[in-house]
């Protein structure tokens, strides 16, 4: 069996690649290089030079060559690596005629706990899509901003009391609304200093969030290590790192209890699935990254079913995407419209899928119906003028 084409395909803000092969079966990945993705298209197409006329079960052979050939690292490289990997995970899956998590070891778990992603442009509306999500069965929300979801346009700025005491505030309210029956995972976006940081850990450690996700920004895994070890409540990070290097450099500073690889950009179910094997050694569990379309979530699903030391995995439901700058409304397709076969949550469960490969294939329409849609170039400012992370 021999590749014989490499194929991208834009469908509104995601970048997904098909690798046919000379025996009719079609691999898909999807790209997590998030708005650079036509620079990532670019190295995909760059790579397709070396893979026409390769086996494509040789995947860590083809992987390693991808990584070392040109010596540079970076999020669409990485992002490029992981999309073809997956289609290559999806190839062997149908060649076997068996899932990818078969090919990885088999099952650890019959179904994947998922959080649901919760918004609110206002306290109120953050607390009733906890509320909602707890009535729909599930029991663990995410994408839980205690500064809310402001849109990028507005001007920020509040005095270090407010700041901190408003979203002290905001999970106070939100953990008194759901009771002990929903776990909530606080996401802070990075835009947070170490201090801020750690003041507002203390502030809402009462109230037993399961992991305290993204403090502060990733760069320097020293400063996380300071607020982990200040702090009583897990910190969750990973979803901008790219290798297992960055990964073990967290690990081995304690800086880390959860670790969120997006197997979209930190390279495939290859490469995840070592990371995952690296933070088993320290009793650290795994939370998949995705905020992205239905490939990454069917990817996501073969690693978590595959691994032991799974947590629980993250879920966008319906749209494909956060909205944009925490802007509601904006028409995004829903999953279940660009994919043949979509997984689907039940009681707060996704069930370990049986299909072969990864279990889902692109509808063939999708790119005409939900054409590419750059994603809007909009940093958040002080009200002084400065850039803030949001």
């Amino acid at each position: 069996m021999k590749i014989t084409s490499v194929r991208t395909i834009k469908i509104d803000r995601c970048l997904y690649v098909q690798v046919e092969t000379d025996n009719g079966i079609i691999g898909v990945g999807e790209s997590g290089a998030w708005a650079f993705l036509e620079a990532s298209e670019a190295v995909i197409k760059i790579f397709r030079e070396y893979l026409i006329g390769k086996d494509p079960l040789q995947i860590e052979h083809h992987w390693q060559y991808m990584y070392r050939c040109f010596h540079f690292r970076g999020a669409a490289i990485m992002g490029a690596i992981s999309a073809i990997d997956i289609a290559l995970w999806d190839i062997e899956g149908k060649f076997f005629n068996t899932p990818v998590y078969q090919l990885l070891g088999g099952k650890c778990r019959n179904k994947a706990r998922v959080y649901l992603h919760v918004f609110g442009k206002t306290k109120e509306e953050l607390i009733r899509s906890c509320i909602s999500a707890k009535e729909r069965g599930y029991t663990a929300v995410g994408h839980l901003n205690p500064f809310l979801d402001e849109p990028r346009s507005k001007p920020f700025f509040k005095t270090h009391f407010s700041k901190i005491q408003d979203a002290i505030d905001t999970i106070r309210h939100c953990r008194e609304a759901v009771g002990s029956e929903l776990d909530l995972c606080v996401e802070i976006h990075r835009r947070l200093k170490p201090s801020e940081a750690i003041t507002l850990a203390r502030g809402i450690e009462e109230y037993r969030p399961l992991f305290f996700e993204d403090p502060i920004p990733p760069d320097n895994f020293d400063a996380l290590e300071f607020v982990a070890n200040k702090i009583n409540i897990p910190i969750a990070t990973g979803e901008r790192l790219h290798t297992i290097y960055e990964f073990e450099m967290l690990l081995k500073r304690g800086a880390v209890q959860y670790i969120r690889p997006d197997i979209c950009l930190a390279g495939g179910i290859t490469h995840c699935k070592k990371i995952a094997a690296l933070a088993e050694a320290y009793y650290v569990d795994v939370v998949p990254h995705n905020p992205l379309g239905p490939v990454s979530l069917a990817a996501c699903i073969q690693v978590a079913a595959a691994i032991p030391n799974f947590a629980l995995q993250e879920y966008p439901e319906g749209g494909l995407y956060i909205p944009a700058g925490g802007v509601f409304g904006d028409n995004r397709p829903a999953k279940m419209e660009i994919v043949k076969d979509f997984i689907e949550v039940q009681n707060g469960y996704i069930i370990i899928p049986d299909k072969p490969g990864i279990g889902v294939e692109l509808l063939d329409d999708a790119e005409r119906k939900y054409p590419f849609k750059q994603r809007p170039l909009e940093a958040r400012l002080h009200e002084d003028g400065s850039v803030i992370d949001q």
